[in-house]
């Protein structure tokens, strides 16, 4: 199954599989095998199996995996929840006012 995490409306079963190809192919790449990456989690094999099969596991077990593959960044990309809706701000916020500057005007001299 391959699927994209950029598609809306995922299951949680297809988010699971998607995860779990990911961290798979990231493992790979890596060139590591199963038991290194659970020894470096300090996991079971069997724990390393599940999620990389998309047979769920828990978020605890999903950390450590993602660090020892040395990816923490992911998490960063998960997007707080904005908690000021920016559109009630400008219904509510002032009226912008503009300085202007003065306009000067420059006198061309003639060499006739």
């Amino acid at each position: 199954m391959n699927i994209s995490l950029h598609k809306t409306n995922l299951t949680p079963d297809e988010i699971e599989v998607t995860l779990g190809e990911n961290i798979k192919n990231l493992r790979l790449q890596l060139n590591l095998e199963q038991t290194t990456l659970a020894q470096r989690a300090g996991l079971s094999l069997k724990a390393v199996q599940n999620i990389e099969n998309g047979n769920g596991s828990t978020l605890r077990s999903l950390v450590k995996i993602v660090r020892a593959l040395g990816r923490d960044d992911w998490f960063r990309t998960i997007a707080p929840v904005a908690s000021i809706n920016p559109l009630a701000m400008t219904s509510q916020a002032d009226q912008r006012q503009r300085a202007s500057r003065k306009r000067t005007t420059k006198k061309v001299k003639n060499d006739a």
